[in-house]
């Protein structure tokens, strides 16, 4: 496990992402936080490339929880069948859609409780929401946030779980709104899991990482 940076570097860490990126966004395309909520539920086990490719062609047919119902499952999975999983993806799209509408009067919750009871709708979805639509400040841990967080030393943890809890607490306050974006986007392009581009990374002078691939090592 990576040594842990101390309070310093992770102002210098960040800083050095908000300087690249000062209004990280996510890269999923929407216009409204139900779209956005119908994005983050396909993304599971998936490219943000392909739900965008599939939402370009759905979103203009369908983009309210009532038009997504109207659909139905068959013609919905039509748009969405390129998208791994697809099958359970648009049944847990279709009752969250009856759900949204009977309880929430066809809006999307502001509420981690709520937000998780939803088919298909997890921690980290419900963490996604919070944070992109509505500003809060939330920790949703992917794939890439927790191998960031233990491999630089940021936030090492065991599982997703502690890691969100870690990054809540070491983050900076001040950058914690934009921090999963950051992260998700320093571990998507350059912190990558078999193959970092250490030597091109904004935060290698303060990455703890002991296995770094620098060009002049």
């Amino acid at each position: 496990m990576s040594k842990l940076m101390n309070p310093a570097q992770r102002v210098a860490f960040f800083e050095a992402l908000k300087k690249i990126n000062p209004h990280p966004k996510t890269e999923l395309e929407y216009a409204s936080v139900f779209e956005l909520l119908t994005a983050v539920l396909l993304s599971a086990q998936a490219t943000d490339v392909s739900v965008n490719k599939a939402t370009q062609r759905l979103f203009p047919v369908a983009n309210t929880p009532d038009k997504i119902l109207a659909l139905g499952e068959k013609k919905l999975m039509s748009y969405i069948q390129t998208i791994g999983l697809y099958r359970s993806k648009a049944k847990h799209l279709l009752q969250t859609c009856q759900i949204l509408i009977e309880e929430y009067g066809g809006e999307v919750p502001r509420d981690r409780e709520a937000l998780e009871s939803l088919p298909g709708v997890g921690r980290k979805t419900a963490n996604v929401i919070l944070n992109t639509a509505f500003g809060e400040l939330t920790m949703a841990v992917d794939t890439h946030i927790f191998r960031v967080s233990n491999r630089t030393g940021l936030a090492p943890g065991k599982n997703v779980l502690i890691v969100e809890q870690k990054l809540l607490k070491r983050v900076p306050q001040e950058y914690l709104l934009h921090a999963h974006h950051w992260l998700i986007l320093l571990g998507r392009y350059v912190c990558k899991a078999r193959s970092p581009t250490c030597s091109k990374c904004p935060v290698e002078p303060v990455c703890q990482f002991k296995e770094k691939q620098l060009d002049h090592v």
